[in-house]
């Protein structure tokens, strides 16, 4: 009976060595700090490679590094991928990044970027289209009259902190935007 109870014990210790066993867990890109969206925002583009955000639905998505001529297809797959059953729908895989650019993966209303995507040239007729405020990179919104680089990093961040804009007099709550500004812009930009 002795015996029994010995091997009993044993087995008992065993599974619940086997269950407390250290377990692999996904890598889970840690949450972004607005103070650190807008400092990326504004930051000039490295020699060592891009910068890009990949939102959406992809398995981690958040902040990613590539190396300069990759594509869009190439930071999906950095942010690991879409997730099971999404879609890329209308992106353009094989479009090349830009630094800075936010790529929405499977975002309802979320349009793709136009393939040309920097600063218009000199002399260059604005776009008639209006841009939209929550698919805007730092570049779209330096097109705007008033906006440039600063400004622009504090509406993507304004963003990032408080989702997608809801309306265009929204845009009256960022830092640096006045009854002035606001009335220069607000034709110019859409939700």
């Amino acid at each position: 009976m002795l015996i029994v109870a010995g091997v009993l014990a044993v087995a008992v210790a065993c599974g619940y060595l086997w269950l407390a066993r250290p377990r692999a867990e996904p890598d889970r890109a840690p949450p972004v700090a607005v103070s650190s969206v807008a400092l990326v925002a504004s930051a000039p583009s490295s020699p060592a490679g891009l910068l890009v955000h990949v939102l959406g639905k992809v398995r981690r998505p958040g902040l990613v590094t590539l190396p300069a001529g990759a594509r869009v297809a190439d930071a999906i797959r950095a942010a690991g991928g879409t997730r099971p059953g999404a879609t890329t729908g209308a992106l353009n895989l094989a479009r090349p990044v830009v630094d800075g650019e936010q790529i929405p993966v499977g975002v309802a209303g979320a349009s793709p970027l136009p393939l040309a995507s920097g600063p218009a040239p000199p002399g260059a007729a604005p776009s008639d289209a209006p841009v939209n405020l929550n698919t805007a990179t730092s570049d779209d919104l330096q097109r705007l009259p008033g906006v440039g680089p600063v400004l622009a990093a504090r509406i993507l961040a304004y963003r990032t902190e408080h989702g997608s804009f809801r309306s265009v007099d929204q845009l009256q709550e960022v830092s640096g935007i006045g009854p002035r500004r606001f009335a220069d812009l607000k034709s110019q930009v859409r939700t």
